[in-house]
Order: structure tokens, then sequence, then C-alpha cells
């Protein structure tokens, strides 16, 4: 059994599992590629470059992998904890986009970049240790959600997959205006 800590964070079992295999690979293999992608997009640029606004939009290449990073970190929060890892609501994650979808004072693409990293390893250890891919809990009160509805560790990787997916979109279009670049198409 796994312990946790208080940043929701699992602490390493006395014995490490094997690395996943089945569906938690595949799962996992997905959502790495996804995250292939997103990085890829990004590839080569600087800090003045990934945190340009091209569209009218308030997204830029660096403020998308930030909030995939934040949103995975809370949404595996959710695996460990419950609705719980969304209190706050909406506007407590927006804060946690870091001033929303750019880099601030003191940001740079490198750090935005190892971020993700941290994130998707741990993502990896806490897929590879939770007990059962079926294990639910009750989703949090909100408007985009079906009021009682529970989503399973499975639903929550299949859902971070279609996000991250969604977002390279939005980074391939975000590579384009800038520079002409296409890493989707």
């Amino acid at each position: 059994m796994t312990t946790t800590r208080t940043d929701a964070t699992p602490a390493t079992p006395a014995t490490a599992r094997p690395a996943p295999t089945g569906e938690r690979a595949d799962l996992l293999a997905s959502l790495a590629q996804r995250r292939f992608f997103l990085r890829f997009t990004v590839q080569n640029l600087d800090d003045e470059q990934a945190g340009r606004r091209t569209t009218v939009s308030e997204l830029t290449l660096a403020g998308l992998v930030k909030h995939v990073a934040v949103m995975e970190h809370q949404w595996l929060d959710f695996v460990l904890v419950g609705a719980s890892a969304f209190d706050g609501g909406m506007a407590a994650r927006q804060d946690e986009f870091h001033g929303g979808f750019r880099l601030l004072p003191g940001e740079t693409l490198a750090g935005v970049l190892d971020r993700f990293d941290e994130v998707a390893r741990r993502t990896e250890r806490i897929v590879a240790e939770v007990a059962d891919l079926d294990d639910a809990h009750p989703l949090p009160a909100a408007p985009w959600f079906e009021p009682g509805a529970s989503w399973s560790v499975r639903q929550v990787l299949l859902h971070l997959i279609a996000e991250t997916a969604h977002h390279c979109g939005h980074a391939d279009i975000l590579r384009e205006a800038l520079d002409g670049a296409r890493t989707m198409g």
C-alpha cells in the first residue's frame, strides 16, 4: 500500500511496482505522445517567442504548456484525494495558471518545460501505483459535470489525453502564426 504525503504526491513504496503494462501502459503511452507533440511545438523557441501572443486570444505557447501541467497535476490530485483537489473552484485554478496562459516575469520556457516533465513523471508514478483503474471519486459540483457523476482513474486519463490533444491543436495554430512552423500537419 502506498502512503500519501500532504502535497498529494505518493511516497515511494518499500518495493517499487514494475512498469505498467496492458491498459495502463497504453493510456500512459497515449498521454505521453500528446505531451511529446506539445513539447515538439515549442522546440527551438526563446522565451520571448514562447511568451508572445500571436492571435487575438490570450493564449501563448508557454502558457499552454503551463496550463496542461497545472491541469494534469490537479487531475492526478483528484485521483488521489477526490473532489477536494478542486477546493476553491475554478477561480483558484485560474490563479494556479500563474496569471493566465503566459510567462510571468522571471519565468522561462525551460522552467515551464521542466515543470511539465516533472508532472508527467508524477502521473506515471501514480498510475503505476493506483490499485485499480476503476477506482473512482465523485466529481466536484460544476456546470460542466453531470450532478452526482463520478470519474474513475481511467476516465481521468482519457480526459487528460483529450485535453492535451486539444491544446496541441491550439499550440500548432499559435506556432504557425508565430513563425510559419507547422507541427501537426
